[in-house]
């Protein structure tokens, strides 16, 4: 079982247009509105993968209602936590030439009752499943809330037994990161912020994979988007590169999210490592084309295993 932890979700609204100009008025062709944020992407792609995917939130107003009834629709059993600040709007503009424009709204601060039940909840859902879960910590925290949330939940998830997945950025991500995760996945931009300097090839990038190991990561992966994914299941383990697909993508939203499940799903079923990766990547460009940031089909996921290919960057000893 898979659980998705999701403090800071959204609802996803994406229009399409002709064009996109400053300071014009613009009528859009086509307008989505699905449940989101990057903990509900990926517990969309993992139930497309056949997974059994639960999601804990916090969620308030009409909008947190939209989004727990399109969970339910999905498949996706909920456990929301009502805030009574209304769920976060995050808007994606695609227009004729393929440009996509996103605007995210940052996610109103939460009473602290309303964090303390949140918290409550993810503990016993710990507790109760042990072993034999998998828990996604994923997203940005809302306004107010201290960054080591992630870091703390971590460490109770792991005292219960639960293998622990980790994608966010700045201090959540460095402090969460020392908490031990399973398996942690920057992009290109948080893996910039974390240590400093620029992350332009696959070289840099795996000093960004030896800074995640080090300071407490299991395993750890980092996006680099059009030029590729890179993995290393641990300190002595190789560094391993897949090369992103050639693709015309429809959006790219998303896309690190279904690498993270792919990730998770491969990890959890005992994968090789180089079978882990080609699932990742597979995902990410399932995602490219599908209908909304993670309603990824398994049908896609498979057309595109095929077309991998992984390289060994570095051996381990």
């Amino acid at each position: 079982m898979f659980l998705c932890i999701s403090p800071n979700p959204a609802i996803d609204k994406r229009l399409t247009l002709p064009s996109l100009a400053r300071g014009e008025i613009h009528r859009a062709r086509t307008v989505q509105s699905l449940p989101g944020g990057k903990a509900t992407h990926v517990a969309m792609v993992l139930h497309g993968l056949g997974d059994v995917t639960h999601w804990i939130g916090l969620c308030g107003g009409a909008a947190g209602a939209e989004l727990v009834a399109g969970l339910r629709s999905l498949g996706i059993e909920p456990y929301p936590f009502a805030t009574l600040a209304e769920t976060r709007t995050n808007l994606e503009i695609i227009d004729d030439q393929g440009a996509v424009t996103e605007i995210r709204e940052p996610g109103a601060a939460p009473s602290a009752d309303e964090l303390g039940a949140f918290e409550r909840a993810c503990h016993e859902h710990f507790a109760q499943s042990g072993g034999s879960t998998s828990v996604i910590f994923s997203g940005s925290l809302p306004e107010g809330v201290a960054p080591d949330l992630f870091a703390r939940l971590i460490a109770f998830a792991r005292a219960s037994g639960c293998r622990t997945f980790l994608d966010t950025s700045g201090e959540p991500l460095r402090l969460a990161t020392s908490a031990k995760p399973d398996f942690v996945k920057p992009n290109r931009d948080e893996a910039q912020a974390l240590i400093g300097s620029p992350v332009d090839s696959p070289n840099s990038a795996i000093r960004v994979i030896e800074r995640l190991l080090a300071l407490g990561a299991r395993s750890a992966a980092v996006s680099l988007g059009a030029d590729g994914l890179l993995f290393s299941s641990g300190k002595n383990a190789s560094v391993l590169f897949a090369p992103a697909l050639s693709l015309q993508p429809r959006s790219t939203v998303g896309c690190g999210d279904a690498a993270l499940a792919g990730f998770a799903h491969a990890i959890a079923s005992n994968s090789s490592d180089e079978d882990a990766l080609r699932l990742a990547a597979a995902c990410a460009a399932a995602n490219c084309f599908a209908d909304s940031p993670g309603a990824v089909r398994w049908e896609a996921v498979r057309k595109y295993q095929s077309h991998v290919r992984v390289h060994t960057l570095t051996s381990g000893p």
